[in-house]
């Protein structure tokens, strides 16, 4: 039996629009577009992929966590070779960089439609 990662799903109140975010800042290709779920891959490879789908009522988590409020179930970490560049772009794409940043070689940001993701340098 083979067992793989097949994609990660991110729910969001906008499909279409948080795939745009993520085809241009990944440079990922569109696989599946409908108004309710939309689908990218990396253009080298079908899986994992990168998947959202519907979710009218999404509350964004805060970070950094605190108790009693919405967590954070799970985040995107994607590898740089120049993070203030990148974060720069990322921002240009309408991501917010987080105020409370870990650790040093990391950035927190948020895309559109409030998920945390992290950018990050090798070895970081």
């Amino acid at each position: 039996m083979t067992t793989t990662l097949g994609a990660f799903v991110l729910g969001t109140p906008d499909p279409p629009a948080l795939a745009d975010f993520y085809r241009a800042l990944l440079g990922w290709e569109e696989i599946v577009r409908e108004p309710e779920w939309v689908r990218l891959r990396a253009p080298e490879r079908e899986r994992p992929s990168l998947s959202f789908q519907l979710e009218a009522g999404h509350t964004p988590p805060v970070w950094p966590q605190r108790p009693g409020t919405q967590q954070m179930q799970a985040h995107l970490d994607i590898q740089v070779d120049d993070l203030a560049a990148e974060t720069e772009r990322a921002c240009a794409l309408g991501a917010t960089l987080e105020a409370h940043q870990p650790q040093e070689g990391v950035r927190v940001l948020r895309d559109p439609h409030g998920h945390p993701f992290c950018l990050f340098l090798p070895g970081a």
